[in-house]
């Protein structure tokens, strides 16, 4: 099997951007984007995924967190599409859920090539950290945009609004890992299509 490797680069006015990922790591992950909390949650999304994770980000923090978060999941989104590659042999669709303390998320992914995000984590405060919760939306729409895929991230129960912001980064690292598994039964791609 061919490496599943990405490197991705992306400078603005705004960023300046670098993540290299390796879909069949250990869950190792170097992050620093500015972002305490974000980094928290890029880490769990490594770790949880068994994905190798370089992220290094350079962002207008003295604006706010926006630029800096949703051009992270761009980037990050490249990152998947790029070492995904073809698609041949792999699950395709992925799905878990994730328990935390009261908290409880489903996470899923089809690596159609179709763009969707459905994100329902409804939030009762501002920020965690230097986080601002909307930005969970936006970090996710990036991702699913720029990768191609259709997530769904549903908060099932819970109240604590840092067990909803991580079980949700962990129930799409989980997905992702179902998703992008191998199934020896597959020999093309999981399409009736032919394609995708």
């Amino acid at each position: 099997m061919a490496e599943r490797k990405a490197h991705v680069e992306r400078i603005t006015g705004e960023t300046k951007i670098v993540i290299d990922l390796n879909l069949d790591g250990n869950g190792n992950c170097q992050v620093n984007t500015g972002i305490g909390f974000f980094d928290h949650m890029l880490n769990s999304f490594a770790r949880h995924g068994f994905f190798d994770l370089s992220c290094q980000v350079d962002g207008d923090l003295e604006v706010d967190c926006h630029h800096t978060i949703e051009d992270t999941g761009i980037v990050l989104g490249q990152a998947i599409a790029q070492a995904v590659g073809d698609k041949k042999g792999i699950k395709r669709f992925g799905n878990f859920f994730l328990p935390m303390d009261e908290t409880l998320v489903l996470g899923a992914v089809d690596l159609s090539g179709r763009p969707y995000l459905v994100c329902d984590l409804p939030f009762t405060v501002e920020r965690v950290g230097s986080f601002d919760t909307e930005m969970v939306n936006e970090f996710f729409y990036a991702i699913s945009y720029s990768a191609a895929m259709n997530l769904h991230l549903k908060l099932i129960h819970g109240n604590n609004n840092h067990h909803i912001m991580e079980a949700a980064f962990k129930a799409f690292a989980k997905a992702l890992d179902g998703a992008t598994s191998y199934d020896p039964r597959i020999q093309d791609v999981l399409s009736t299509k032919g394609s995708l």
